[in-house]
């Protein structure tokens, strides 16, 4: 499990912009509906993903500490200089409860 602390978030129209950090790492994050397809980007290269096995699918959960959430199954689409989300349904989410969201945690152990 990925856990990224959000410590910033905006609203920039139709999507999200803003800081996370994973362990002692401060990363930019862009969450937005979905163009084409649900995707995940990550600012690092998950070992074991992306080597010819076929696209991974992703439980990613944006989570608050008084139980609020929302997830989605996201393709894992590599990596990114940003952590980057692109779902209709978190950011639709986001949009009504962006102040009461302090987390997003990406379970990497499945799907695959």
């Amino acid at each position: 499990m990925l856990n990224f602390k959000i410590t910033r978030l905006d609203i920039a129209q139709s999507y999200f912009t803003g800081t996370v950090e994973f362990r002692s790492d401060t990363y930019k994050a862009n969450i937005q509906g979905q163009r084409r397809d649900k995707v995940l980007r990550l600012p690092f290269r998950l070992p074991g993903f992306g080597d010819g096995g076929g696209p991974a699918r992703m439980l990613v959960r944006v989570s608050g500490p008084r139980g609020l959430y929302v997830e989605d199954w996201l393709t894992y689409g590599g990596k990114s200089e940003w952590l980057e989300i692109d779902s209709d349904a978190i950011t639709y989410y986001l949009a009504d409860h962006q102040d009461e969201l302090d987390m997003i945690e990406v379970d990497d152990s499945g799907g695959k």
